[in-house]
Order: structure tokens, then sequence, then C-alpha cells
């Protein structure tokens, strides 16, 4: 995978962030799964994910295996175990299937590295080279929040399908794209009061800047609430919410999700598309599950947000939320978590100007997630 791009042409976005660490973008984002090979068989015919790249014993591989998925500019990895005890193992016994890496595009790893490690980031990998016919690709790695670690990936010099030690990959049972574009952002939850801690991480090791910041008044229902901090890198491409847990009446969101993953992670991946009720219909009929809103949320929404270029009725019948903000609007929704365990779920995402979070969709969002979790018995 080739590209003339370099961090020299991108635009900063965020003037208060130091952007020592050019990124060009998220290169991709690994889960670890119990099963890679029907998790890949999920986001392809559900999501529209197209099938890139294998690794595995084919390819020499003996301990793990992975397949690479990719929609636009999203690229995901999914990974299992072949062999018993280790890492992954761990990783899926104590959190289910989840996030490992966030992998960050970057012009220079090595580079990548000395910033991060020597302003204070503990190191998960060294720089290293992956080399084979088609070029090389170096890559570093820090760790993060949890279990979370984020890869630094440097692909100028590579030509093949995902990096060496991957073929191409290319079922006979393809299914077809449903709109999505690129990631908007990726939510991290930590524990009670370390979300300043891990935006300082973002700030001090990364040179991030805080976008913009909800407290409890923000964001609560009469049950529960939790804190958010939005950090972003200079160019805006790379945006990471991080929420912690606030008092509340009863158990909320966040602690659900730590209790069930065991510690911190990535909660929800938001994905953008240029058509939201085109992408939130396609998947719908393909079984993706989204959280209900009451219609009561219609009755006055125009108000609230003013004109839009929307019909209100599509929207209300896929239950798309929309907010507008000093730039424009955005429309948003969210689906079930698509795991067994109350963890990891997606955000799908339309921006026609707006650059917010959809602020004032907080309340109807908590109470339709309070329900959830009532019937799962977890609102206690």
């Amino acid at each position: 995978m080739t590209t003339d791009n370099t961090s020299l042409k991108l635009k900063k976005e965020v003037p208060q962030a130091e952007d020592f660490l050019p990124i060009l973008g998220t290169d991709f984002v690994e889960l670890y799964v119990g099963n890679a090979k029907q998790a890949a068989y999920y986001y392809q015919h559900a999501w529209g994910f197209q099938p890139v790249a294998y690794s595995g014993l084919e390819t020499g591989r003996k301990d793990r295996v992975s397949y690479v998925l990719q929609q636009g500019k999203i690229r995901i990895v999914l990974t299992s175990p072949m062999q018993p005890k280790g890492e992954i193992n761990e990783h899926i016994d104590k959190h289910g299937d989840g996030v490992k890496a966030v992998a960050l595009w970057v012009d220079d790893a090595r580079k990548s590295y000395q910033e991060t490690t020597s302003r204070g980031a503990k190191s998960y990998v060294e720089p290293y080279v992956l080399e084979d016919e088609h070029g090389s690709v170096v890559i570093s790695g820090i760790h993060t929040y949890g279990e979370t670690i984020h890869l630094f990936v440097e692909r100028s010099n590579y030509t093949g399908a995902f990096m060496p030690g991957y073929r191409a990959y290319a079922p006979l049972a393809k299914s077809a794209e449903t709109g999505l574009k690129y990631i908007d952002h990726m939510v991290g939850n930590v524990g009670w009061n370390e979300m300043n801690k891990w935006c300082e991480f973002y700030a001090k090791v990364m040179g991030f800047a805080q976008m913009v910041s909800f407290d409890d008044k923000d964001i609560s229902t009469e049950y529960t609430a939790l804190m958010s901090k939005v950090m972003s890198n200079g160019n805006g491409r790379i945006k990471f919410p991080i929420n912690e847990p606030a008092e509340g009446k009863k158990k909320s969101q966040i602690e659900e999700y730590i209790d069930f993953y065991n510690g911190a992670g990535v909660q929800h991946i938001a994905l953008a598309t240029d058509n939201i009720i085109d992408t939130v219909t396609k998947l719908r009929d393909r079984g993706v599950e989204f959280l209900h809103v009451p219609e009561t949320y219609y009755e006055d929404v125009l108000d609230r947000v003013g004109e839009i270029d929307e019909e209100l009725e599509p929207l209300k019948e896929l239950g798309v939320l929309v907010d507008r903000d000093d730039e424009g609007y955005l429309l948003q929704i969210f689906t079930k978590p698509v795991l067994d365990r109350p963890t990891m779920f997606f955000e799908i995402i339309q921006r026609k100007g707006a650059q917010s979070f959809g602020k004032g969709n907080f309340k109807a969002l908590f109470e339709a997630i309070e329900r959830e979790q009532d019937l799962r018995g977890t609102l206690q």
C-alpha cells in the first residue's frame, strides 16, 4: 500500500497541539478475538469490509492467525492465537474480544519511538524492520491505558497488500461496502480519577491538545454520569476522547465496561460516512443492531438544531440523532455492543460542518444505553 502523502502537506487544525510527533492518520486497529476467521466473516458480510491480507500457518506463522480487512481508509486486523497460553490468550481470557493495538501511520517510526519514550512513554516494542519482495515496513510501539498499545507504522517503502508476513487474501464470497470512509475518533474508557492522567499523557508524550471537555453536568441522566475530555493531534486526524466514571445513583456505562472488560480499554470506534441514512439502512438490513431512541426525541429536534438537509422521517425511522455547533451539524447513531460482553461498540457519524461530538444528544444517548443496561441487569 503506497502513498505520496507526507506530514509536511498536512495543515495544522489544532493550534494548541505541540505536534512534535507528526501523525498522518490511523494505519490500522488490531483486535484480539477468539475466532478470527468467524470475526472476519462478520465484519465482511455485516459491515461491508473487504478482505485484504492474511497471515497464518500458510505464511509460516505458527502462533497466531490474522485477517486484514479494509473499507475506505478504515483498516482492521483480527488476530486469534493458535497455541495455548501466551499474551493473546491472556488478553482474550481477561477482556473478551477487544482492541489491542491502535496503529498510527507515521513518516518515521524510529523518531516516533524516540520522541515518545524520551517523554516518559513505556516501551512496548523497540523499532524493528519487516522486509519482503515488496519492500520494508518499520514498526515500533508504546503502552497506553490498560493493555492497549500504540504502534507506529512507517510504510513509505512498501508496496505489498499489507506488510511483510502477510499475503493477499481474496475469498470467493464478498459483500458490497456500506459507505464507511474513515475513523473519526476512538474513545477510551479509564478508571475512576484517571481521565486527567491519560489526557496529560497524550499532551506530554504525544503532543496532543485538548479540544473539548464534558463534565457530569453535560453527560448525565437521573441515574448515571461520566466525565470526558477529547484529545487531538495537530492535524486533527487522530481524536481520542477519554472517559472516566462520575458519581451517580446507579452504575454507569463506563463502570459496566470496566467491570466486564476488566480494566481500561477502547470503548467505541466512530466510523464516518457521507450518507448516514444509506449506510445505517444497509447495516441494519445485514443484522447490525442499533440503540433505540424514543420517538419523542424527534418532536423538538428541529427546534433545537435548526434546518437540516435530510428529511426527518428516515432519521426517525432509523434512530439517527442530530446535533449542531457553531460550524454546522452532525448526524450520529450508536450500535449495541458487538460482542457478548457489554464492552465495545461502534458509532456511525456524518459531519455536515460540525466539529463537535454531539453534546446535545448525550441525554438521549445515555437513556438509551441505560435501557440496555437495565435489560442486562447491570444498571444497579
